[in-house]
């Protein structure tokens, strides 16, 4: 069976079961918090020429945790509408730090300083405050679209000026940094905090990391553990992680390459529409023009080959399905309307005050 539903899905190398380096020194007991080691050094490439940086055990974890430490209850986030953060986790930002999201639409994913300005809220006592700024490199909806370097820039520059700060969510910079040959820590300049994976192109088991100034971190490491993600003797996976950095960057190429080669033979397909051009990293995603989309994806199981229909006609590995919009009048109501309507005694000693009016 071939599996490209994402590149989480991998083999473990055996560097990163072994990993006897990396452990000794950096000791079998992890504390998170990784010192500021010379920028051409390993800490160099762990911290991408931030000061500091922190384990976390998820990267969803790692960019909620940069939310939470950037805001206060009731302010606002502008981030781009299909970005990761807006879209696949669980609205946490609002859970967890009681922050609002502002998206904005980007060209493949990636938006102006012209579209971020329009969204930053007037100084006004009755709105609420727009106090981050959340980008996305590589663009995973974008098909793995890299940020271009100037927009991401005047984009920085503008947030600077304007008074936010700004949280890069670089989940798979490295496969940018490779395929653009500029190393990830520049593709980082000017964001405050970044978080980036370590176990997915790059290998590792588990684990991503969240970097920033010491300050940021040491906010960080307390809203880790309110997360519920402070882990005891987590050397070996801190291991695996190092290595992974030290080993497995280079190869993302390989991965690229695979793709760009899956996007040509697909274009070739009559009834698949796809633009190779557009295909920069690993994410692969076309349409089908003739077949819907979960039909080709079953078809393609019982062949052999995994991939994901993301929506009613498109069709992607390495990316996570998107959410349809509900339509008609029943797509806001919880359940078939006979029930809503004819609730039992026993059900109603759990509802609220509200819901019984319902």
């Amino acid at each position: 069976m071939i599996d490209l539903r994402s590149d989480t899905r991998h083999a473990s190398h055996a560097g990163h079961e072994e990993g006897d380096g990396p452990r000794r020194r950096w000791g079998t007991t992890f504390t998170g918090r990784i010192p500021r080691s010379p920028p051409g050094g390993e800490g160099g490439r762990v911290c991408l020429g931030k000061e500091a940086g922190l384990f976390v055990p998820t990267g969803s974890m790692g960019n909620e945790v940069a939310v939470a430490v950037h805001t206060r209850p009731g302010d606002e986030v502008i981030l781009e509408a299909d970005c990761h953060i807006m879209n696949y986790e669980l609205g946490t930002m609002a859970a967890f730090a009681g922050a609002m999201p502002c998206p904005v639409r980007g060209d493949r994913g990636f938006p102006t300083a012209g579209q971020v300005e329009v969204a930053i809220r007037p100084p006004i006592y009755y709105c609420s405050r727009s106090t981050l700024l959340c980008l996305e490199n590589t663009q995973q909806h974008a098909g793995g679209g890299i940020y271009p370097r100037d927009r991401f820039r005047a984009v920085v520059d503008l947030a600077r000026r304007r008074g936010l700060k700004v949280h890069l969510d670089g989940a798979r910079i490295f496969n940018a940094s490779v395929a653009s040959g500029v190393p990830a820590a520049e593709l980082a300049e000017g964001a405050d905090s970044v978080m980036f994976c370590l176990s997915k192109g790059l290998g590792a088991p588990v684990g991503s990391m969240l970097v920033g100034t010491r300050a940021f971190i040491e906010e960080a490491v307390a809203m880790r553990k309110r997360m519920g993600g402070g882990m005891r003797q987590v050397g070996i996976l801190a291991a695996a992680g190092l290595f992974a950095l030290e080993m497995m960057v280079e190869r993302l190429a390989e991965d690229h390459a695979n793709a760009r080669v899956l996007a040509d033979r697909l274009a070739e397909i009559p009834g698949i529409e796809i633009d190779p051009a557009t295909v920069e990293t690993n994410i692969v995603i076309f349409r089908s023009a003739r077949v819907p989309a979960g039909s080709l994806a079953e078809r393609l199981k019982a062949a052999g080959v995994l991939c994901l229909a993301i929506s009613a006609d498109r069709v992607a590995d390495g990316h996570p399905p998107r959410r349809q919009p509900r339509t008609g009048p029943q797509s806001r109501r919880r359940g078939p309307p006979d029930r809503r309507l004819r609730r039992s005694r026993e059900e109603k000693r759990f509802l609220t005050p509200f819901e019984r009016l319902r």
